[in-house]
């Protein structure tokens, strides 16, 4: 299980992983930051991203806030940061 700080920047004009900022993921999501709904956007995005199924993938700190850490299982952080490498070339 990996614990991933994520910088999240709501209501963007399109959601994607924009990549590592540091040690943190920098992901943008379209959906505004109203009733949990940005950081529902952002577990999907890293579901689908990470080519993970539901529950692998949860914010488990920092719910109010653009800087998160999201609990990820069945990865490394190696593996992660070798999709996202792939991912921010396309």
């Amino acid at each position: 299980m990996v614990k991933l700080k994520v910088k999240v920047v709501p209501g963007a004009s399109r959601t994607d992983v924009a990549g590592w900022l540091g040690d943190e993921l920098k992901v943008r999501v379209a959906v505004p930051p109203e009733g949990g709904k940005a950081n529902k956007a952002v577990e999907a995005l890293l579901k689908a991203t990470l080519g993970l199924a539901s529950g692998d993938v949860r914010i488990v700190a920092g719910q109010s806030n653009p800087h998160k850490t999201v609990e990820i299982a069945g990865m490394t952080l190696d593996q992660i940061r070798i999709i996202v490498a792939r991912e921010s070339v396309r």
